[in-house]
This record gives structure tokens, C-alpha cells and sequence, in this order.
């Protein structure tokens, strides 16, 4: 478990009727230092939530008191941004990890069907003990429970790690507390593309510039990054080491290079490039060997995303308006996918291959809304008027996208079912371009 906790301070069954970013080294570009204001650290406001709450007593933790309260804090916060578990008040209630017999009558008079409890105890050695339980309120037995040693640094990870544990009993859905977001942050003529945990906290600066960054993509193991920069003025991709900072230029060629995106496997990258004239889809090994050209329309195809079932999904005109399609990586004809509309643009994959979300154009506004490929029905997410860039949490329930709200960029995210939003902004930058990197393997 210590291994474990490692890791996610590093990148940082159940009832089935129930739904639903380590040490940089910092980067130095155009001779900007890559410090990171604590203003662009994200706070996250609940705008709506789920239709059916699951109601949940969490305990304050106890043991060392500061150590404590902060790790239960953790576990409450993310619990209750999931939009699908209602907290419940605790007072009065028996607290810590060796409550025997459990409060059985009491959790059930507060109508909770889950109650959380634990304790967090320093070591001689100067480590922490973390243990805690998580009772079924109306079977009145216990349906999980965990208890770890960590240093004081991974306190925070380990809070993660027990909300993504309770999550899944509770839900049946993998949790994704424990994952990273990357993003772009703007603040007067700086770009930084940070990297921040996905309660927005530990927010830490992969590169500084003053020109543009975009496209920011994980790799599946949730190691690297590729994203465009347009240092020396020259839109390129590279890809970058989460954990190192060391980056290399993978692509540098004439023209434009766009939107590059991992294989499932995390060995090639498929990106939108205009070096052979028009613009189009090239596949590339992430060593930067076996650049080729992968479709040649004569139109523009760009925005591609490569899915888990190994195909790519990108958009284009080539039918007379922007829409989406979808192809091998070794090359041949194209499926269209989308016919709604006249503006279709940026598909993005949900993990388990069965949906997609995608940005459609109605009249002046960009929403997003989601294709069911079984169905072929398509649902409305947001309502606009500029939401870009979505990406899926690795679990598929969530999606987060760039938005705008009182004129300023912010992230926003929403449930695959349209029904949680919630909103991630800073105090002092415009952020744009997200990506939610994967669970932690």
C-alpha cells in the first residue's frame, strides 16, 4: 500500500442501480520562470447534482487531530463533489475506527445507508497509521475497510485512495479521486500547462511560456504528456515525462501540427498536421520513428482521437460541413458518424467504447452532447454558448470541458447523464484545454 500511496502523491460490487496530477522539474522557457501563482490553483463549486442521491454519514476521523480531521475533510469533500452521494451530518455520533458495536439505530433514524469511519495515528518513526470502515447502513455489516502506513506527505493521497474505495461500494463505478487533470492556465501574456490532482489541489506548472500551449493528451499509463507549443513561434508537439520534466520534440515539420493523441497502447500517436499541404491525420511511434501519413481526402481532417477500440475518431469536411467519422490506424475508408447538424467537431471516446462526446454548433452557441453508438441517439449535455474541449474521467461518468462564465475561461464538467455539473475556475487566469489523465495502474 505504501507503494501504492507513492504513486498517487507521484502523478497523483455493489449496488447496480446506482450511477454514476510529484515533483516537477521546473522548465524554463524564453527565459520566464515557471512559478505558479497560487491564484491559478482550481476551486470546484457543485452547480447541480444527481437525480438520486446515495446518503452518507462520513465520521470526523480520529487520532492525531490536525492529521486527522484533514484526511476525513479529503474524504467528505470528494465524496460530496461527486454529485451522487449526499453527506450527512455527524455530530453526535460515536467516532473512530474501533466503534463496537456500531450505531445501527442512530445511522438509520439520520436515513444514511452508509456510514464512514476512521482514524489516522502517528508513528514513532514519524508515519502515520491510517484505518477506516465503511458500514452498510441497512444490512448492518461492514463492506470495507482498509488500514495502511504512509508518510506524512501521502496523507492527502491516502484520503483519495479511500474515497475512490468507497465510491466504488457505493457505486458500482470505479473512483476517480486519485486522477490527474492537466490544463492550460493564461494569465497576461503567460501560459502554464499545469497538472493538478483532480480536486484541483497540488496544482504544479509542467512548462511556462509566452506563447500558446494546447492540446495537452495523456498517455494511458498516465507517465506523459503531448501537447503543442508554439515556442520559436512554430506550433510543434512534443511530449513531455509527468515525473522528470525532461521533454523532447516529437514532431517539427512545415506547416501546422495539432490535437496529438495516444494509441491505447501508448506507442504511436495519431496528430492533425498541415506539412503535406492541406490539413490532415499523420501516425507517428513516440519515439519519433514511422511518421506517416494516415488520410489523404483533400479535406481538412484534424481533431482526431484515438479510441479504446483502436480506431480513430476525428472530424471533417470532407462531406461539405464539419462532421465526425472514424477509421483504422493502418489507413482504408472512413465510417461518418454524425449526421445531425451542421458542425460536429472534436469527438472525444468514452473508456468503455460504448458513447462519445462531441462539440456541436447551434446557431451562435457550442454545447456538447453525447452519441450512444448502440442506440444511435444523441443527448444534450450543456447549453453553451462556448464549450470546447471535453474529456472524459477515466471511469466514463464525468466529462470535463473548457467553458466560459462571467467572461472569463474556466473548466466545467459535467455527467455523462447531463444531470452533475460542477464548475473549476481560478482567481487570476483564464484555463482552457483540459485533460483528465487515466487511473493509476
Amino acid at each position: 500500500m505504501t507503494a501504492v500511496l507513492r504513486l498517487l502523491r507521484l502523478p497523483r460490487r455493489p449496488r447496480s442501480h446506482r450511477g454514476s496530477l510529484f515533483t516537477f522539474l521546473a522548465l524554463a522557457l524564453l527565459a520566464l520562470v515557471a512559478v505558479l501563482p497560487a491564484r491559478a490553483q482550481l476551486t470546484i463549486d457543485i452547480v447541480g447534482i444527481g437525480a438520486q442521491q446515495i446518503p452518507v454519514i462520513v465520521t470526523p476521523f480520529v487520532g492525531d487531530e490536525r492529521e486527522a480531521r484533514g484526511v476525513s475533510d479529503v474524504i467528505s469533500a470528494n465524496l460530496g463533489r461527486s454529485g451522487v452521494i449526499r453527506l450527512l451530518a455527524a455530530d453526535g455520533l460515536a467516532r473512530g475506527v474501533d466503534v463496537a458495536p456500531p450505531q445501527w439505530p442512530l445511522y438509520s433514524a439520520r436515513g444514511a445507508e452508509a456510514t464512514v469511519v476512521g482514524s489516522v495515528t502517528a508513528l514513532p518513526d514519524g508515519r502515520f497509521q491510517v484505518a477506516f470502515r465503511l458500514f452498510d447502513v441497512p444490512k448492518q455489516t461492514q463492506s470495507a475497510g482498509l488500514q495502511f502506513t504512509v508518510a506524512a506527505r501521502d496523507l492527502r493521497a491516502a484520503a483519495h485512495h479511500i474515497s475512490d474505495v468507497i465510491y466504488e461500494k457505493l457505486t458500482g463505478d470505479k473512483g476517480v479521486f486519485s486522477t490527474r487533470i492537466a490544463y492550460v492556465a493564461k494569465s497576461g501574456g503567460r501560459y502554464q500547462l499545469i497538472v493538478a490532482d483532480s480536486d484541483g489541489m497540488n496544482a504544479l506548472p509542467v512548462l511556462t511560456s509566452a506563447e500558446p500551449i494546447i492540446s495537452p493528451a495523456w498517455s494511458p499509463r498516465g507517465t506523459q504528456l503531448a501537447y503543442v507549443s508554439f515556442e520559436n513561434r512554430k506550433p510543434s508537439i512534443y511530449v513531455q515525462d509527468v515525473t522528470t520534466g525532461q521533454r523532447r520534440l516529437l514532431v517539427s515539420a512545415p506547416g501546422n501540427q495539432s490535437a496529438p493523441a495516444f494509441s491505447p497502447d501508448g506507442r504511436r500517436i495519431v496528430y492533425a498536421s498541415s506539412q503535406a499541404g492541406g490539413t490532415q491525420l499523420f501516425v507517428i511511434n513516440v519515439d519519433g520513428s514511422g511518421n506517416r501519413r494516415l488520410t489523404t481526402s483533400g479535406a481538412i481532417d484534424t481533431a482526431p482521437q484515438w479510441g479504446p477500440d483502436n480506431r480513430i475518431y476525428f472530424m471533417s469536411d470532407r462531406g461539405g460541413s464539419p462532421q465526425i467519422y472514424r477509421m483504422s490506424p493502418e489507413g482504408g475508408s472512413a465510417e461518418r458518424l454524425t449526421f445531425e447538424g451542421s458542425y460536429n467537431a472534436n469527438p472525444r471516446i468514452a473508456p468503455d467504447g460504448k458513447s462519445m462526446v462531441f462539440v456541436r454548433r447551434e446557431g451562435n452557441r457550442d454545447t456538447l452532447a453525447l452519441l450512444d453508438f448502440a442506440s444511435r441517439q444523441v443527448q444534450g449535455l450543456t447549453q453553451g454558448p462556448v464549450d470546447e474541449s471535453p474529456s472524459f474521467a477515466p471511469n466514463g461518468r464525468m466529462i470535463v470541458y473548457a467553458s466560459v462564465h462571467a467572461g472569463r475561461g474556466v473548466l466545467a464538467a459535467v455527467s455523462a447523464d447531463g444531470r452533475v455539473k460542477q464548475r473549476l475556475s481560478t482567481a487570476g487566469s483564464d484555463v482552457r484545454e483540459p485533460a483528465w489523465g487515466p487511473l493509476l495502474r
